[in-house]
């Protein structure tokens, strides 16, 4: 851990966290719950779970190592990383205060008395977003790709783009599923495919390309309206200006993305800290409808009818949602304007390295 070197060298010691506020919220629920616990015993998180600024999780909502217990050795090594956080003089986190704006001022009312005892475990302004922003003149300069040709003949705004990430994997059935629903919703769609997964690895048997086990027909049958592609696209080209939503795991640098380009999204979150950055986007944001719970045995999956009747809802019907994400978009332009907080901020934290 270098926050213990940086003590030792009597230099500053931050954390970045390239996730959000509620992010930092839990992580330090986690150290409060154990402050006082005897060596080797470790507290389960209440639920529901309650954050500053009124982010309410479910336990399936929390990222699986926060909702461990005794019988995980995943929770005990999670619970002794974070203790060790306090050590910090300030956190570093890939938000801006628009984005968080009821955790942002619940952690204003905490920093004050925590910092006046010398406890670092507090936010030191906010960073973000730090994402790659669209770049027209690189746009206009840099090669094209045939995802990029196939949008440029699209109308603005009429445009659903798919992508789970780069880690995101849906089972064969789940990715059936979609497939059906896109097919169904009548709406236009770019959907970068990865191979699915069973029992948690990657299926083999198709070959080594994800669009062979998309259902039979498929392609030839959504030919012209929509388009799949294998495994990766240029997501900060896509975003604008074809794309009317994103049906995202909600990533959290895919959210800042999407944010920054004013497209709205459908939550499917899969995995990590996902499913409480869905709770963000749709309850306190307002810029996300999410999919329907899926059944127990399976959370990934989600029904065809679901998808499609989503996914128009999202495009035809979301321009309350869009306004929102077109708002944020102009606070997270602001945010890194050459006045705006998170420079300004980042830039306190390296006149106070060069000091030290």
């Amino acid at each position: 851990m270098a926050l213990p070197i940086a003590a030792e060298l009597g230099v500053p010691g931050y954390l970045f966290f390239p996730s959000n506020l509620a992010m930092v919220a839990l992580t330090r629920h986690i150290v409060e719950l154990h402050d006082g616990a005897a060596p080797g015993e470790y507290r389960d998180v209440a639920v529901p779970l309650e954050l500053p600024g009124g982010v309410s999780l479910c336990g399936a909502d929390m990222p699986d190592a926060f909702r461990a217990s005794f019988t995980n050795p995943r929770y005990a090594k999670l619970v002794e990383l974070v203790r060790s956080y306090r050590l910090a003089d300030g956190i570093l986190v890939n938000t801006f205060y628009e984005m968080e704006l009821g955790t942002a001022e619940a952690f204003k009312r905490l920093a004050a008395p925590e910092q006046a005892a010398g406890e670092g475990f507090f936010p030191h302004g906010f960073r973000g977003p730090f994402v790659r922003r669209p770049d027209p003149e690189e746009a206009a300069a840099g090669a094209s790709s045939p995802c990029l040709e196939w949008l440029d003949r699209q109308p603005v705004g009429s445009v659903v783009y798919v992508a789970f990430g780069s880690g995101g994997a849906l089972s064969v059935e789940a990715d059936g599923q979609l497939a059906a629903g896109l097919e169904a919703s009548g709406q236009r769609f770019l959907w970068v495919v990865r191979m699915p997964s069973t029992d948690g690895g990657h299926c083999g048997a198709g070959g080594d390309d994800p669009l062979a086990w998309l259902p039979e027909g498929f392609l030839a049958r959504t030919s012209g309206r929509g388009l799949a592609v294998a495994a990766w696209a240029p997501q900060v080209r896509v975003l604008p200006p074809a794309t009317a939503a994103f049906v995202s795991h909600c990533g959290w640098n895919s959210t800042l993305e999407s944010v920054g380009c004013g497209v709205p999204m459908l939550a499917w979150p899969l995995y990590a800290e996902q499913g409480m950055n869905a709770v963000i986007l749709e309850e306190k944001l307002g810029v996300a409808l999410r999919v329907p719970a899926a059944r127990e045995d399976d959370r990934c999956l989600v029904t065809r009818h679901e998808i499609a009747t989503a996914v128009k809802e999202l495009v035809e019907e979301g321009q309350k949602l869009r306004r929102r994400a077109e708002s944020l978009q102009k606070a997270a332009a602001g945010a890194w304007s050459p006045e705006g907080p998170s420079r300004r901020a980042l830039e306190e934290v390296a006149v106070k390295l060069k000091v030290a």
